[in-house]
């Protein structure tokens, strides 16, 4: 069965999930999370086998890192490595070892489509562990980023969100944007690990290549949706 991610130590109900889960980003810092929260995320990442990966992203609480902010290559590299390196000083308390770095929020939707960017956020993981693999969305800049600097990579997609014909994702700020129908997310999950089209929200339709489906804690009836996720995908 394909793995199932989810982004945790936001301040969601992140215990219910893990069950369902094989990989798990930890808030780092940046948008979310501090020393407090990370290591609970990793006890509870540990409890239940489930690999663990750094969630950096812009650092503005404010708008929860979901706005692109102006950056330089320089700045970019500076929040990545910090806030992996503070997930990783955590981790090694614990006796674990950080296994991927996955952008969070706009930093992973700009890098998606910014080469710069996708560039800055890949050096800044190859320098600090070239053993890390880097989450991208699929067949986006960053996926090439990373191939690039010589990192593994995996190609996320997603089972709660709907798509755009050109393979983006829709804005959170537009309607029918987040799939929060538990049946309708586990069709889409389906699909996408069976490596058919999905029907995008312009009407289109789209191959989306999938490594890994991620998960939102935050969807409203998330907990559900991942249940009827995990289940479409044993039974598929």
């Amino acid at each position: 069965m394909i793995e199932l991610n989810a982004d945790i130590g936001e301040g969601y109900d992140d215990a219910a999930l893990m069950p369902y889960l094989s990989r798990v980003s930890i808030a780092s810092g940046g948008h979310a999370g501090d020393a407090g929260s990370m290591t609970v995320a990793l006890r509870l990442a540990a409890e239940h086998g489930v690999l663990v990966g750094s969630h950096p992203g812009y650092p503005d609480r404010i708008q929860f890192g979901r706005r692109p902010m102006a950056a330089t290559e320089a700045d970019i590299i500076t929040w990545v490595t910090e806030q992996t390196e503070a997930l990783a000083e955590q981790a090694v308390r614990l006796g674990l070892r950080l296994q991927h770095v996955k952008p969070h929020g706009a930093l992973y939707n700009v890098a998606a489509q910014d080469m710069s960017v996708a560039a800055a956020i890949a050096g800044a993981v190859a320098a600090f562990d070239p053993a890390l693999v880097l989450v991208g969305l699929s067949g986006s800049l960053l996926v090439e980023a990373g191939r690039a600097a010589g990192l593994a990579v995996l190609n996320e997609a997603f089972a709660d969100r709907r798509y755009q014909a050109s393979g983006q994702l829709v804005s959170r700020e537009t309607a029918g944007a987040v799939l929060a129908d538990p049946d309708r997310a586990a069709e889409q999950a389906l699909a996408l690990a069976q490596g058919r089209a999905i029907s995008t929200l312009d009407g289109g339709s789209r191959l989306i290549v999938t490594d890994t489906l991620c998960l939102h804690g935050d969807t409203p009836d998330a907990l559900n949706i991942a249940r009827a996720v995990h289940a479409a995908l044993n039974r598929g």
